[in-house]
């Protein structure tokens, strides 16, 4: 398998956590495809890094792309509220994709740690999604 259902799933992770009422909520429209250039908010989230290994079998091709989503903010607490909905929203699910679909989608670890010198804390999270093309 190529990496031909990367921006498919891109996409749909991008449009599950901006469609999350509790997301939302938290943050409003600060979800960024990548961290926003200029002033950031003092609290948003981003789609980070990305690696992809291909998983073909007797059935068909796919692949199995372990993503990150990072949560900063400025002010102690708040990262915490987002990431834990951010987990809510992505774990198990199964967004809908332009081309192929999901299988899977888990949540596998999250890193926490205050990033110098601003000192805010950024929290990563990062899930597992399993991937088929149609």
């Amino acid at each position: 398998m190529s990496y031909a259902l990367g921006a498919a799933l891109q996409m749909a992770v991008y449009e599950t956590l901006t469609q999350d009422t509790a997301i939302s909520a938290l943050i409003g429209d600060a979800i960024y495809d990548n961290a926003p250039a200029g002033a950031e908010p003092a609290l948003y989230a981003f789609l980070g890094t990305e690696d992809a290994f291909a998983r073909n079998d007797k059935t068909g091709t796919g692949a199995l792309h372990r993503f990150t989503v990072s949560v900063v903010s400025q002010e102690a607490g708040f990262a915490r509220a987002v990431a834990a909905a951010i987990s809510d929203a992505l774990h198990r699910a199964q967004p809908a994709m332009a081309r192929g679909r999901v299988v899977s989608l888990n949540f596998e670890r999250a890193r926490a740690r205050r990033t110098n010198p601003e000192q805010r804390r950024q929290i990563e999270l990062r899930f597992a999604a399993r991937v088929e093309d149609a």
